[in-house]
């Protein structure tokens, strides 16, 4: 069986193809796929095979896919541009004969408000009318999404957003890049949709309370209203599409668009999902314990 994981010189693809090889699959039997031409290097020191992909480009999508029995699409990253380019790696893998394709989607993508919802709708409906097999990992919060905040945290001395009594059900990449490996490897997922979270939706003074003890001094959270979230981060400098976008992710968050905990992930990794703290320590290389 050959398996291309596409946006493998990305943090997820990465993770997924040492969760592949970790769990046994032949490094021959994995063709890491990317963009990044130093990343693709440093994957093929693993052994396995490398190809040079752009969502963007159809030729190099139907070259790496020559012979792939899986496709493992990571989602694009470019809002806007995602439904396009998943619409042509779901060309290319019907093009080349590949059986199933496994996406990376988001938590409830066919009903929720979520505002990265609606490129995620629209491309498991195309995987879904392309009489592809196919599973989708519809993936929760990523707890590294974190790592810029704590940033800040530390410089501004505190949590300031609007998430109000919101909670997050994350979990660490390497939770949802194993549970990808098992989709990959394993039987009985086809056609099955997973909403994929961690084990505990945590709030926000969760949150301030392990960067707290990350940074080794009180971190408050202070709630505070979309109004003024927008007034900040527009003082601050933040392009107004981006703040747009931190005000809408926030107001979700506040609508409990991040907080389902099915369930799903821990069933199929099969051991409890990545703390909180004990995932920020690891995505900042501190030793836990």
């Amino acid at each position: 069986m050959t398996v291309v994981v596409t946006g493998a010189t990305g943090h997820l693809g990465r993770l997924i193809v040492e969760s592949l090889l970790a769990r046994g699959a032949e490094p021959t039997s994995i063709v890491a796929a990317g963009r990044q031409a130093d990343k693709l290097a440093a994957l093929a020191e693993l052994g396995v095979t490398t190809a040079s992909i752009d969502y963007s480009d159809e030729a190099s999508l139907a070259a790496a896919f020559v012979g792939a029995d899986s496709v493992m699409l990571v989602s694009g990253t470019e809002m806007g541009q995602r439904v396009a380019q998943h619409a042509a790696v779901i060309t290319a893998a019907q093009a080349a004969g590949v059986g199933r394709i496994v996406y990376t989607s988001a938590p409830q993508a066919d009903t929720s408000a979520l505002i990265l919802a609606p490129e995620h709708k629209a491309t498991e409906e195309l995987i879904r009318a392309s009489g592809l097999g196919f599973t989708i990992l519809r993936n929760g919060w990523y707890t590294e999404n974190y790592l810029d905040m704590l940033d800040q945290s530390d410089a501004s001395g505190e949590i300031a957003v609007s998430v109000g009594d919101g909670r997050v059900a994350s979990a660490s990449r390497a939770d949802y890049a194993d549970a990808a490996a098992v989709v990959l490897l394993g039987e009985g997922h086809d056609g099955a949709t997973y909403e994929l979270s961690g084990d505990v939706a945590w709030n926000f003074g969760d949150l301030a309370a392990a960067f707290s003890d990350i940074l080794g001094r009180e971190i408050p959270f202070r709630a505070i209203s979309t109004e003024e979230h927008i007034a900040e981060m527009t003082a601050a400098g933040l392009p107004a599409g981006a703040v747009q976008f931190v005000a809408a992710l926030d107001s979700n968050i506040r609508d409990g668009a991040l907080e389902v905990t099915s369930g799903d992930l821990a069933q199929l990794i099969g051991r409890p999902t990545t703390p909180l703290l004990q995932g920020l320590r690891t995505a900042r290389g501190i030793l836990v314990g």
